[in-house]
């Protein structure tokens, strides 16, 4: 085991859960516990798994790195469109590994059993199913589909295949969110109404405007493969391949990228299928970089009453140019309190609860009537209230904060891993990935038909 595991598993038992009430540690400390004999478990040479990574772009090779950071797992190839990236791949992984720029090459190969995808999201559903009907397992970078349309298609392949497939949004894995689950499931906030999440950012990179290579050209990049999904083609443009992530011929904008993170969340601790009413606005406010999708995204969604949970208003916001900085939450307000959702690796509840009194005075039409009117109202309020009526709950903050260098990432990958080796369901699979990611689409949708999107989020459809 190396030695950074070995720390981490030590912090494992640092986890810290602080409320006014003492709220009980028993619960974390058991699911840390469970967790430190997973990833110390033997390994024996045939549970081995060797892996692929398909595209080497930024979540290529820090999923790589995460990936490897699991027990009992071996590189064997990697592609990209990018001869550069390839040859960096061989640097950092080693010199023996396969590379190619044709994906199929790697899905041919017996001695892969799994396939890391980490394209363009153009590609993202070709290429998983061309995987699972390889008999490969796949791990596949969220949203795990390009248009609404692919959903369906995927989910039936995996079916069909019953290849281990999941999406990778990590924080469906994280320790933070399942321990906000629990508590939100316990009624730690009441009654669920609504929910405001965000992802802004104040930067360049956050902008989406990467380092291009010096040697970008058609000698380098494999721009026809690039845009073989396309119907329209382009003359080669190094913003289009190493910027893809802002125009929707290759991406899915800030929707796809971000906001599908923020619903990943919510729907893991709602239960939620899904939304039935999506819309969205935006705007390119700043960066007037040549990208045709915006910078600046707000959407307003609503979820239904079901059986998982009650109605509840969700509104998302994405801003590129932000002066309040690199900041993200999830905030879910219920009618006894909220849970403030900072990131992956922690949150605060703060519980309030109101009075059984409605009170009397203040900003209230109780000064407008007589004197002998209000008289009688406060003796008649009096006999129907105790004094306890009267008092509001004491408020309460409960704090939760994963261990020092906790990743969710590693989690997400360890649960993938096992479930191939085990049999057992993984933590992400199509259907959820495809209701996570179907209302962020939709935000797309919205904003480019200009219309509310009505979405069947049992049957995973258009109303």
């Amino acid at each position: 085991m190396s030695s950074d595991r070995r720390k981490f598993l030590k912090q494992l038992g640092s986890t810290i859960i602080l409320t006014s009430a003492g709220l009980t540690t028993l619960a974390a400390q058991e699911e840390h516990e469970r967790r430190m004999l997973q990833a110390e478990k033997k390994i024996t040479p045939n549970d081995k798994i060797r892996i692929a990574s398909i595209g080497m772009g930024i979540m290529g090779f820090n999923d790589t790195r995460a990936a490897l950071h699991s027990t009992g797992i071996e590189l064997v190839g990697c592609c990209d469109l990018y001869k550069g990236r390839l040859e960096r791949a061989k640097e950092l992984f080693g010199a023996n590994i396969v590379t190619t720029n044709d994906y199929r090459e790697l899905l041919d190969r017996k001695d892969i059993d799994a396939v890391i995808i980490a394209t363009s999201d153009n590609w993202h559903s070709r290429i998983a199913i061309d995987a699972m009907r390889k008999g490969k397992a796949v791990y596949s970078e969220k949203p795990m589909v390009h248009y609404l349309s692919e959903g369906l298609g995927e989910i039936k392949a995996q079916q069909e295949t019953k290849a281990v497939f999941q999406v990778g949004s990590q924080r469906v894995s994280s320790l933070a969110f399942k321990k906000a689950k629990e508590l939100y499931q316990a009624g730690a906030i009441g009654k669920l109404n609504a929910i405001q999440a965000s992802f802004n950012r104040q930067s360049a990179l956050g902008a989406w405007q990467y380092t291009i290579p010096l040697d970008a050209s058609t000698q380098t990049v494999d721009w026809d493969r690039f845009q073989a999904t396309e119907k329209v083609k382009h003359e080669y443009d190094s913003n289009r391949f190493f910027r893809w992530r802002n125009y929707r011929e290759y991406g899915t904008g800030v929707a796809g990228d971000l906001f599908v993170h923020l619903l990943s969340g919510i729907h893991f601790i709602t239960d939620s299928k899904g939304p039935d009413k999506i819309f969205s606005v935006g705007d390119i406010a700043y960066w007037k970089d040549g990208r045709n999708v915006p910078d600046v995204m707000t959407a307003v969604i609503h979820y239904p009453e079901t059986k998982e949970h009650p109605s509840f208003q969700v509104s998302l916001q994405v801003n590129f140019i932000s002066g309040e900085g690199d900041v993200g939450y999830t905030r879910m307000i219920g009618s006894e309190g909220v849970i403030d959702i900072s990131d992956e690796s922690g949150f605060t509840i703060h519980k309030n609860k109101m009075p059984v009194a409605p009170g009397y005075g203040g900003w209230d039409s109780f000064e407008t009537y007589p004197s002998a009117m209000q008289k009688a109202i406060v003796e008649e309020y009096n006999k129907k209230y105790s004094d306890s009526d009267k008092q509001a709950p004491k408020g309460e903050t409960i704090t939760y904060q994963s261990p020092e260098g906790y990743n969710s990432s590693y989690d997400h990958f360890d649960n993938f891993f096992d479930s191939m080796r085990t049999g057992k369901p993984v933590v992400e699979d199509a259907t959820f990935g495809f209701r996570a990611a179907a209302p962020a689409l939709a935000c797309n949708e919205s904003y480019f038909q200009n219309k509310i999107i009505h979405w069947d989020a049992e049957h995973m459809k258009l109303v």
